[in-house]
């Protein structure tokens, strides 16, 4: 499945601090939602 991400792990450690912080909320997999994303803007929705 690791192959199937748009970016590597640390593409996604260098843009982690600006994912916005959780609030009593438990995360998702930033890097899923951030491929997800990337799939759906690079693929015309």
């Amino acid at each position: 499945m690791a192959d199937l991400f748009w970016l590597t792990r640390a593409e996604i450690r260098r843009i982690a601090p600006f994912f916005p912080l959780s609030h009593g909320v438990p995360r998702v997999d930033d890097h899923r939602v951030v491929g997800g994303i990337i799939h759906m803007v690079r693929n015309r929705l």
